[in-house]
């Protein structure tokens, strides 16, 4: 039996379709869609006064498994993706062991597909182990199906590898996906370089130690014809230098978080472990820059950059912490909250940035909204107002950096490949 969803405000980032109607489902696609549809045989869902989209798509996340399965695994993490509205998810290699071979590929998605929930995405690791030395079986897991490689945790510091790592990638026609960050100015920092870390006697993560890698990164898909991602953008000058290096017509696209779209290194001022991010939380004006490189089209996907931690290790100093905020279940209220609500700009710009745009950057499944597309789809109720609670969560996680806020926007409904997996 298909699905009709009536009463829908349809959110098409492409701009073809009308602005409400009703929507069939069926043979796990997008059947019909127009006003006051047939009903036939179908389930009926009334969904007056919400929006339907193409179902969400995250290309950072780390689910933990193998290895952390006490922070995170695949069950949960995929169950807190679906909560969020998010039809697919792309995994990140820093497990135990690392995703650097074909057979860690194989029991992630073997391991996903018998959970049945968000469509997960396997990002393979650059290098052996992520140790930075040797190239990883990049060939064989493309065999697998990997969308990307990355050493993602961890930068590649030597140049010579990450060349290799492109001109690989060019073979395979995947994107390299690249954590800048110089280890040899960051390392001993635990937050964002600047007036607040002086003030707190915390150690400094300077702009410059992602800037730098941003910029040689971007030099080296410009010598290899490389596809480069850069992934959590933070910094006002790593944003001009994508913004050059895009008009230059190097091949170079970039994401960022909505904690760094929305926070800023003040809320580390309480010492909250939540806050403790890497890359950190920047300044005021690094924030604005995030926010226009994003309305410019210089910044193309926006990411959670979800990454749990067991609820033990957050709580200790801030110094001893581990770096990390989940997402999940939080992204979409916050950004529809701070970015639709507060600042005015459409649903539309913002189901492109964390739907469409991702899908095209790592030719994923979905991604669109139209007649014979697959029926992956997110519903929002936008006026729902609502308090984040962790405790609430699916994550096994509870670090969330958005605790106790109020927000305004909420999933609803998420159908994935025809199948409601969640109705509230």
């Amino acid at each position: 039996m298909g699905l009709l969803l009536k009463g829908l405000k349809i959110i098409d980032p492409e701009g073809r379709l009308p602005r409400a109607g009703d929507v069939i489902v069926d043979g796990g696609r997008i059947a019909r869609i127009g006003r006051g549809l047939p009903r036939g045989r179908h389930r009926i869902f009334d969904l007056s006064g919400c929006h339907i989209m193409p179902g969400l798509i995250d290309l950072h996340a780390h689910l933990r498994e193998p290895g952390f399965e006490y922070k995170e695994n695949l069950d949960s993490g995929l169950r807190a993706a679906v909560n969020g509205g998010f039809t697919g998810v792309v995994c990140m290699p820093n497990t135990d062991p690392a995703v650097d071979n074909k057979s860690v590929v194989k029991y992630l998605r073997e391991r996903a597909s018998g959970i049945g929930l968000a469509r997960l995405y396997v990002a393979g690791a650059i290098s052996q182990g992520r140790a930075g030395v040797e190239l990883a079986e990049v060939g064989e897991m493309m065999e697998e199906g990997i969308v990307a490689v990355t050493d993602d945790g961890a930068p590649v510091m030597d140049s010579r590898l990450m060349r290799r790592a492109m001109e690989y990638s060019r073979i395979f026609s995947i994107p390299v996906m690249d954590h800048c960050e110089d280890r040899n100015l960051s390392a001993g920092g635990v937050m964002n370089e600047g007036l607040v870390s002086t003030m707190l006697g915390l150690g400094g993560i300077p702009s410059a130690s992602e800037e730098i890698m941003v910029a040689r990164d971007i030099a080296l898909a410009a010598l290899t014809g490389a596809h480069i991602h850069i992934t959590h953008v933070t910094t006002r000058s790593a944003v001009e230098i994508i913004r050059r290096a895009k008009k230059k017509g190097i091949s170079v696209t970039c994401d960022v978080t909505p904690h760094h779209l929305v926070l800023t290194d003040d809320a580390v001022r309480d010492f909250d472990t939540n806050m403790k991010v890497n890359p950190p939380l920047r300044g005021k004006d690094d924030v604005n820059a995030l926010v226009r490189g994003l309305t410019d089209g210089t910044i193309d996907a926006i990411a959670t950059d979800h990454a749990p931690h067991a609820v033990h290790e957050k709580e200790t100093s801030f110094n001893e912490a581990p770096f990390g905020a989940i997402g999940f279940e939080s992204a979409l209220a916050v950004l529809t909250t701070e970015l639709v609500h507060r600042r005015g700009l459409p649903l539309e710009f913002l189901a492109g940035k964390m739907s469409s745009a991702p899908a095209r950057i790592f030719g994923l499944h979905g991604g669109r909204i139209a007649t014979g597309e697959p029926a992956d789809l997110t519903i929002v109720d936008l006026e729902r107002e609502w308090t984040i609670d962790p405790e609430e969560f699916s994550s096994l996680a509870r670090n969330c950096p958005f605790a106790g806020r109020k927000v305004k926007g909420k999933v609803v409904m998420v159908i994935i490949g025809g199948k409601v997996l969640l109705k509230l």
